[in-house]
């Protein structure tokens, strides 16, 4: 499959996403009953359990609880790697632009998506959050009734597995096996929540967003055999 791969026709990408609400006790009462019942099957047997208010942070990771504040996506173009970031507190806004481009940009049959762990979490979380943003799938997400060799979508976790489908390898580790300098220099994704919700610091967030997509692109070219992207060939662009 890698050997068709055109560097240039794929939208490398990465979300991050948080809890809806700040808090557990600021859910409101249908939501924080429903994450009651969710979080009740997150916790480990043998181990002391934990109450749904101290697993609240990791509902950001489930559609029906969370949302997207940043999707950050990259190009190969000409040796360098070309980034651009969609974020913000509005996710309708950011989910439409996403979409718009999307749409405008990546609808065609050559035109692929790739992420880490993207058909297990990044790709349905994103349409999921479309859908409740009442946003229309833009075709290259909406794999409804396509056979698989019709779905454009490469997931580097998943090209990782070779079949081995109990394996789940973070990008840090591949990062770390294929000597790419890693992407998790200041925070990681467990402390997103708290970043977003407690600083305030969205930045920071993009930052770690941005840095992740280079990451998958570099990992998806050591697959494909090639060097490295060099630093000053990677164009990040300013976060306000």
């Amino acid at each position: 499959m890698l050997d068709k791969a055109q560097l240039n026709s794929i939208l490398f990408l990465d979300i991050e996403t948080v809890p809806e609400y700040p808090t557990y006790s600021e859910m409101p009462e249908r939501f924080r009953l429903l994450w009651d019942k969710k979080s009740a099957r997150l916790n480990a047997p043998g181990q002391e359990p934990q109450t749904p208010e101290e697993l609240f942070p990791r509902s950001g990771i489930y559609a029906e609880f969370g949302k997207v504040v940043c999707v950050s996506v990259g190009i190969v173009v000409d040796g360098s790697i070309r980034l651009k970031s969609f974020y913000g507190d509005d996710e309708y806004a950011l989910l439409s632009g996403f979409a718009e481009l999307l749409s405008q940009r990546y609808s065609g049959p050559d035109h692929h998506l790739c992420a880490h762990n993207g058909k297990e979490f990044d790709f349905p979380y994103l349409c999921r959050r479309m859908l409740i943003n009442s946003i229309r799938l833009p075709s290259a997400l909406n794999i409804a009734g396509k056979k698989p060799w019709e779905i454009n979508h490469y997931d580097t976790m998943e090209l990782w597995k070779f079949g081995d489908y109990k394996s789940y390898t973070t990008l840090e580790l591949l990062a770390a096996v294929f000597d790419i300098p890693t992407p998790k220099d200041d925070i990681a994704g467990s402390e997103v929540h708290s970043v977003y919700w407690e600083l305030r610091d969205l930045k920071r967030i993009v930052t770690y967003c941005q840095k992740d997509v280079v990451t998958i692109i570099q990992l998806f070219r050591r697959y494909l055999g090639m060097e490295l992207i060099p630093e000053p060939r990677i164009n990040y662009p300013s976060v306000e």
